[in-house]
C-alpha cells in the first residue's frame, strides 16, 4: 500500500501503478517530442514549396518590371499620319517637313483627298489626317479618339506646336469620339481585363480543386465544356453590364460583343488548362505571366501601342488582352471594321488550348497523385479518386494508400483485471 500526498492510502496493482490508471502512464507531465531546429525547418519548408515561393516572387517582380517598363514614359512613335492638300507639290513638301520636324513621333504619307483621309481615320487605317489649307492659315487635324484618346491628344499637341511655329492655327475634328460615359475610351480595355481574369481563374480553380491533370480524357472534355459555358455566361453578363442596359459605357452590336467575350474567356481558360496539365500548379503562374504580366500592359488600353516601347508594342496584338481590346473597340465604335484579325487571334488561343489539353491527356496520363488542394489522392483503374492516408497510424505511408484490408486496432487491455493478481496482497 502507498500513501498519497494527502495521507490517504492508495491501492496499487501488481504493476505498481494506481488501480484505474492507464498502463504505461508516465509519472509526471509530458512535453511533445520536438526535433532539432534544422529538422523543423526542413519539415516546414520543402524544396517544392521553396521553388514555388521563389517563382511567385519572380512573377511579382516581373509584374512591376512589365507594367512600369511599358507605361512609365509613353511616347508617340511612328504613328501613321495622312497628309492632304489641294496642291500635290505642297503635300509632298509637308510630308518631308513633318518627317524631319516630328523627330520620329509620326510617319507621314501623302493622301489623295480629304474625304479619303477621313475614311482612313474612321476605319483606323491611319492614326490621324492633316489637311493643309493652301488658301488660308487654318488647317484641320482629323482624329478618332475612340481608338485611343492618349494617342489622339499626343498627335494634337504635336501639330499645335508645329502650327504655332508656322504662325498658323489648327482645328481638330474628332470623327469617332469616345462615348460620353466612356472616359478616355478605357471601358473596352477594362471589360477585356475582367473577361481574361475570369478565364484563367475558372481554369485555375478547376485544377486546384480536382487536380491539375484530369483523370482521363472524359474528365478533360467535361472541364472544357464547363469553361465554354462559363465563357458564354461571362460574355453575356459582361456585355449587359457595359452597354446601355446597365452602365451605358459602350455601344455596338450586342451579340457580336457577347461572342467576343465568350471566345476570350474560353481561349484564356483553355490555354491555362493546357499549361496546368503540362506543368502542374506552375502552369497557373505561366498563364498569369502570359495574360497579366505581359498581356495587360501591352494591350493598348491605357496607352495605344504606338506610344509603348518596342517590345510591348510588338507583342501586344498577339496576346489575348490586346486582341480582345482591339475586337471590342472595333465592335463598340467602328461597326466591327478591322475586327477579323483580333478575333482570329482569340480563336487561335481557343483551338490551341483545346487541342493541347486533349493531346496532353492522351500522351501524359495522370500520375499516381493528384495535385488538387483538397488532399493527396490516387487513381483507381476506373479513373475514380481513391483517398490516401499520409499518417502511418492508418496503415499507410506518406503519399501512398494503406496496404491490405483495413483492420481495426487491437482491443486495449482492460483494467482492473477480471481475476485478482496472483501473489501476496499488501493491506
Amino acid at each position: 500500500m502507498t500513501i498519497d500526498d494527502e495521507g490517504e492510502p492508495v491501492t496499487t496493482g501488481s504493476h505498481g501503478a494506481p488501480i484505474g490508471a492507464p498502463l504505461g502512464a508516465p509519472d509526471g507531465p509530458t512535453t511533445p517530442h520536438r526535433g532539432t531546429g534544422m529538422a523543423e525547418v526542413r519539415d516546414a519548408v520543402s524544396l517544392r514549396a521553396t521553388l514555388l515561393v521563389v517563382s511567385t516572387l519572380l512573377l511579382g517582380l516581373g509584374f512591376v518590371l512589365s507594367y512600369v517598363g511599358a507605361l512609365h514614359s509613353p511616347k508617340l512613335q511612328n504613328a501613321p499620319i495622312t497628309v492632304v492638300s489641294a496642291d500635290p507639290q505642297a503635300t509632298q513638301q509637308l510630308v518631308a517637313q513633318l518627317s524631319q520636324a516630328s523627330g520620329g513621333a509620326v510617319t507621314p504619307s501623302a493622301g489623295t483627298t480629304e474625304a479619303a483621309a477621313r475614311d482612313a481615320v474612321a476605319d483606323r487605317s491611319t492614326a490621324a489626317a492633316f489637311v493643309y489649307n493652301v488658301t488660308g492659315s487654318q488647317d484641320t487635324l482629323i482624329v478618332a479618339s475612340a481608338a485611343g484618346s492618349a494617342q489622339a491628344s499626343a498627335i494634337e499637341k504635336l501639330f499645335i506646336e508645329l502650327e504655332v511655329q508656322s504662325d498658323r492655327t489648327l482645328s481638330v475634328d474628332d470623327v469617332v469620339p469616345a462615348g460620353a460615359e466612356d472616359f478616355d475610351g478605357l471601358s473596352a480595355f477594362y471589360l477585356v481585363v475582367g473577361w481574361s481574369v475570369t478565364g484563367y481563374l475558372i481554369a485555375s480553380i478547376l485544377g486546384l480543386s480536382a487536380g491539375t491533370r484530369p483523370a482521363n480524357l472524359t474528365r478533360a472534355v467535361i472541364r472544357l465544356v464547363a469553361l465554354a459555358l462559363c465563357g458564354l455566361v461571362a460574355g453575356l453578363i459582361g456585355t449587359l453590364l457595359v452597354q446601355e442596359h446597365v452602365l451605358g459605357a459602350l455601344g455596338g452590336e450586342f451579340w457580336p460583343m457577347v461572342a467576343t467575350g465568350a471566345l476570350l474567356v474560353f481561349g484564356v481558360g483553355a490555354i491555362t488548362m493546357a499549361l496546368e496539365i503540362a506543368f502542374g500548379i506552375v502552369g497557373i503562374g505561366l498563364a498569369v505571366l502570359l495574360v497579366v504580366v505581359l498581356g495587360n500592359p501591352s494591350a493598348g488600353g491605357a496607352f495605344p501601342r504606338a506610344m509603348l516601347p518596342p517590345f510591348w508594342r510588338a507583342i501586344g496584338a498577339f496576346l489575348p488582352p490586346g486582341a480582345g481590346t482591339d475586337a471590342v473597340r472595333s465592335i463598340a465604335y467602328f461597326g466591327g471594321e478591322r475586327s477579323g484579325y483580333p478575333l482570329l487571334i482569340l480563336g487561335g488561343y481557343a483551338l490551341l488550348g483545346l487541342a493541347l489539353s486533349l493531346l496532353l491527356c492522351l500522351i501524359r496520363p495522370p500520375t499516381s497523385t493528384s495535385e488538387g488542394v483538397l488532399g493527396s489522392a490516387m487513381m483507381n483503374d476506373d479513373g475514380t479518386v481513391a483517398t490516401t492516408h499520409t499518417d502511418p497510424a492508418f496503415g499507410g505511408t506518406p503519399g501512398r494508400p494503406p496496404s491490405g484490408p483495413s483492420e481495426p486496432p487491437p482491443n486495449p487491455p482492460q483494467w482492473p483485471p477480471t481475476t485478482p493478481p496472483s501473489g501476496p496482497q499488501t493491506g
